[in-house]
């Protein structure tokens, strides 16, 4: 496997806010060995934990009480910024909920540090957030932060997984640059690659609920088919050959295996592509918690390898001032044309395409 990255940059530092159970820092250790976290952070007293138990160091608390000078220099920023101020299941007051601002604390380190380059990861429904305004804000201060700035709904299904989890990831570059999204998709793994077959029987839900679920789905059943069935906010009931996407804040019988059972702790980390050697140090309310807020390892990697490749080809204005493309007219012409048209830019969202400027050095 190409490992990126490497060639040019042999420690490329990396800071990892929200870091939660470490999705992104296994995705990113995955791409590049020799990449080198050098700051981490996480609120929840039991994702410091199990971050520190798998990765040998305690995360930083409260984000919001740490000023951006105090944060080690980097050249990628990581954050799976809080979602539930956007989700679906929750209330979708935006950055009318003290954690959908904590965009803006990722706003601040990037003035102030510039990394090269960031990836940010939320829920589908924040493009969508307020008729697309509070989106559109989110790419415009980016924007005017000086970087260039992609996004693109992924879902955890074309990554290998078993799980239906559509999120969007958002990429931006201190300095223009050569990027697309190249996304190896892989196909769907069967979920008896994922369940175990023997569980203790306090996983098991009681009797009346399982009825409750039989009676609901029984024209709906595949025989002898391995399946999770699926309640929805209306209580409908799906039985599917994967699982739809694990949910800190639902219900303990939101999915069931056949209708019988819940997810273990394993499982659960098995369908974000966590490896086997994991340790889980918390319990099973904490961990169905952390791994519903977590990253779906597979997706980030590919992301991350876009990424990755951009930042090794030369930055766009030094090509063009070797191709003697100096005037206005001719870099804005050439970018345009490179850029203009491709879906998921930010001026396909919320202006036209403006010309792009190196931004300033730190």
């Amino acid at each position: 496997m190409v490992r990126y990255c490497e060639m040019n940059n042999p420690k490329i530092k990396f800071i990892d806010l929200f870091c939660g159970l470490g999705g992104f820092r296994l995705a990113m250790q995955e791409i590049s060995e020799s990449s080198n976290c050098v700051f981490s952070c996480d609120f929840d007293a039991d994702a410091q934990k199990s971050y520190e138990s798998n990765f040998g160091e305690k995360p930083f608390g409260d984000i919001t009480k740490i000023h951006e000078n105090e944060i080690p220099e980097h050249d990628i920023l990581l954050a799976g910024f809080p979602c539930q101020a956007f989700s679906i299941c929750g209330d979708q007051k935006g950055f009318e909920d003290t954690r959908g601002t904590l965009f803006f604390d990722i706003a601040r380190i990037l003035q102030a540090k510039r990394p090269k380059a960031f990836v940010l990861e939320n829920v589908k429904q924040l493009v969508s957030h307020n008729e697309g305004k509070t989106f559109a804000r989110i790419l415009e201060t980016l924007e005017n932060l000086g970087y260039q700035v992609y996004y693109k709904i992924l879902n955890a299904l074309d990554f290998g997984l078993p799980q239906k989890r559509e999120r969007v990831f958002i990429v931006g570059f201190c300095e223009p640059r050569h990027f697309a999204w190249q996304l190896k998709k892989i196909k769907m793994k069967s979920l008896q690659e994922f369940l175990e077959t023997e569980v203790a029987p306090n996983y098991f839900a009681s009797e009346k609920i399982k009825e409750n679920r039989l009676r609901s789905v029984e024209n709906k059943i595949i025989k002898d088919e391995l399946t999770i069935w699926h309640e929805n906010k209306g209580g409908n009931i799906s039985p599917l050959p994967y699982s739809c996407a694990l949910r800190s804040g639902a219900s303990y019988n939101y999915l069931l295996v056949n209708g019988e059972r819940r997810l273990t702790e394993r499982e659960m980390l098995r369908l974000q592509g966590f490896p086997e050697d994991y340790k889980i140090v918390v319990g099973y309310g904490a961990m169905r918690k952390l791994a519903g807020n977590t990253v779906a390892v597979p997706c980030v990697e590919e992301v991350l390898r876009s990424v990755s490749s951009a930042l090794e080809k030369p930055i766009i204005s030094e090509v063009l001032n070797a191709e003697n493309k100096a005037t206005n007219g001719a870099i804005e012409s050439y970018i345009y044309s490179r850029y203009g048209e491709r879906q998921g830019t930010v001026s396909s969202i919320i202006s036209p395409i403006r010309k792009i400027t190196v931004c300033p050095s730190s």
